[in-house]
C-alpha cells in the first residue's frame, strides 16, 4: 500500500527537521532525514513493498525538481558570468584534487581487497 511508504517518508523527513531544530542546525531537514531514510534501509537490509510502492510513482517526477536549479540559474546568469574566472579556477582546482585522490584512494582499496583474498587476481 503506497500510503503507508509515503508515511514512512513523510515521517523520516519530519524526524529530520526536528533533528535540524534541535540538534543538527548545519545540515538541512530533508537531507538528516535522507540519511535516516539510508540508515533505516541499511538496518533493514531490503527495500519494503510499500516504501518502493510509495517512491516509484514519485521517481518519475524528479526531473522536475531540476527545473528550480536552472530557473535560478537562468534569473542569476549576469552575476553568474561576471563570477566566471572564479567558478572556473575553483572548478579546475577541485577537479586537479580529487581525480589524482580518487586514482590513489581506489588503488588502496584494490590492494587491500587482493590482500584480503590472499593475493588472488580475478
Amino acid at each position: 500500500m503506497p500510503v503507508n511508504g509515503l508515511t514512512w517518508l513523510v515521517v523520516l523527513q519530519l524526524l529530520g527537521a526536528l533533528l535540524h531544530q534541535w540538534l543538527l542546525p548545519t545540515l538541512p531537514g530533508p537531507i538528516i532525514g535522507l540519511l535516516l531514510l539510508f540508515i533505516w534501509l541499511l538496518l533493514y537490509g531490503r527495500l519494503p513493498p510499500t516504501l518502493q510502492a510509495a517512491a516509484s510513482p514519485l521517481l518519475q517526477y524528479l526531473p522536475m525538481l531540476l527545473v528550480v536549479p536552472c530557473v535560478g540559474l537562468m534569473s542569476n546568469l549576469d552575476a553568474l558570468w561576471s563570477q566566471l574566472p572564479i567558478i572556473a579556477v575553483s572548478l579546475l582546482g577541485a577537479m586537479l584534487i580529487t581525480i589524482p585522490f580518487s586514482g590513489w584512494l581506489m588503488q588502496r582499496m584494490i590492494r587491500r581487497q587482493q590482500r584480503l583474498r590472499g593475493g588472488k587476481h580475478d
